[in-house]
């Protein structure tokens, strides 16, 4: 077979993920609707089931099956984060301009931390560690995007290092931190303690991190190994002490876990390691229902998220999908960017949301999200696609054929 005729079947192979990235991201729009549209149901709901942790479990866990294979598959680390950035910031951008809206037309406010610390929050906004840097998220949706960039960093720092493939070991050594540190990390120990010390560690975290990453980048030998346990160090060392959200410290780690496990079945399925190796990670989930023994809603969700998983693994992989599954994957980032937005107008419209007549709030929440697929398709069409087009075109050199422009296109991830 040609190398042309395995690119749609390549497509294909992929078409899962995006199935279970959209049915993530309507999950964490449903666990969001409840409050500003079904408040009588939210409590019941997430007492048995969280739909938001359930959701942005799906997307680490897709985010560690993909995002290392994309590193790996390229091989540069420069393409890798040329690749990321057009990914992630130009939508990012989008998402704070439409908050900047709704504060301005008073139809939200900000948390007040921003009038005290404004260059500090907004220092820790563009690096996307704001979480990590103990930072009320401008938009409560973009937590998860802090552990993200953690992920990326410490991928980074591997390659650099050479230890890319130990994904196993990442994935069992987080959730050992979690379950024997969870009760004695503190959540924020570096910058809780005035805006001059949040200042302070953000610029140091900053610079860590820059010069950590020049060294990995433009380094050799000595300084880039240097270089990457530096970004490594500092990156762990937030996720040790500095979390904003969630409250309890062994979750970060348990979602730094899952998105190594994420690797480790990614490469036991290229046969890169055995599947033998990476059953160990079904620990992950284990500790993870350990850990939220007393939240029932939190086990349902992390189990439904694995067992979805592992069923889009077992059955999907190699199958036709429905279309509309694989256009909501496509364009999973803007609605999880932007539906916020929208809930945020409908909670002040409609402030109290319980004399609203439960007809009209569940036609509130059908139009909401038809007009949140609409938004969505359009900032796909007009900001995301051309922002990773332009960002393969960078990374593309002169002798990139038209069969790998191809095949970056299909990671998507």
């Amino acid at each position: 077979m040609s190398t042309v005729e395995m690119i749609p079947q390549q497509t294909r192979r992929l078409d899962w993920l995006d199935a279970l990235r959209g049915v993530a991201a309507l999950a964490v729009v449903f666990e969001h609707a409840l409050k500003p549209l079904l408040p009588e149901a939210r409590f019941p709901v997430k007492a048995v089931f969280e739909p938001g942790w359930y959701g942005v479990m799906v997307f680490f866990l897709v985010s560690g099956y993909i995002v290392p294979a994309s590193l790996e598959r390229r091989g540069s680390l420069r393409a890798f984060w040329v690749s990321r950035f057009f990914r992630l910031y130009p939508m990012y951008a989008v998402c704070v301009a439409g908050m900047a809206l709704l504060v301005m037309a008073g139809w939200d406010a900000l948390d007040g931390r921003w009038n005290s610390r404004p260059v500090s929050l907004t220092l820790g906004h563009l690096t996307m560690l704001q979480n990590l840097l103990y930072m009320p998220n401008l938009v409560n949706v973009l937590w998860t995007l802090s552990y993200e960039m953690a992920f990326y960093l410490l991928l980074t720092a591997m390659f650099a290092l050479g230890v890319n493939r130990w994904s196993t070991t990442g994935a069992l050594g987080s959730a050992a931190v979690a379950v024997v540190g969870g009760a004695c990390l503190p959540v924020a120990l570096l910058s809780v303690g005035g805006q001059g010390r949040m200042l302070t560690v953000t610029l140091v975290v900053i610079a860590l991190v820059a010069a950590g990453m020049v060294a990995v980048l433009r380094g050799s030998g000595a300084s880039r190994r240097a270089g990457a346990i530096v970004v490594g160090v500092t990156v762990l060392v937030l996720l040790a002490v500095n979390q904003q959200y969630p409250a309890a410290p062994w979750q970060g780690w348990m979602i730094l876990a899952t998105m190594f496990a994420g690797t480790a079945l990614y490469r036991a399925e290229q046969g890169e390691t055995s599947w033998k190796n990476a059953a160990w990670v079904a620990l992950v989930p284990l500790c993870a229902l350990w850990l939220a023994r007393d939240e029932l809603g939190l086990q349902t969700a992390v189990a439904a998220a694995w067992l979805t998983f592992a069923a889009g693994m077992a059955v999907l992989r190699h199958r036709r999908l429905p279309r509309a599954l694989t256009w909501l994957g496509l364009v999973s980032y803007s609605i999880y960017l932007l539906h916020p937005l929208l809930l945020e107008s409908v909670e002040w419209f409609w402030p109290e949301p319980l004399a609203v007549p439960a007809g009209l709030r569940l036609l509130a929440l059908a139009g909401v999200v038809g007009l949140l697929l609409g938004l969505s398709a359009l900032t796909w069409r007009l900001v995301e696609a051309p922002a990773q087009r332009l960002g393969r075109r960078l990374v593309s050199g002169p002798g990139h054929t038209d069969t790998a422009r191809a095949a970056d296109a299909v990671v998507r991830g």
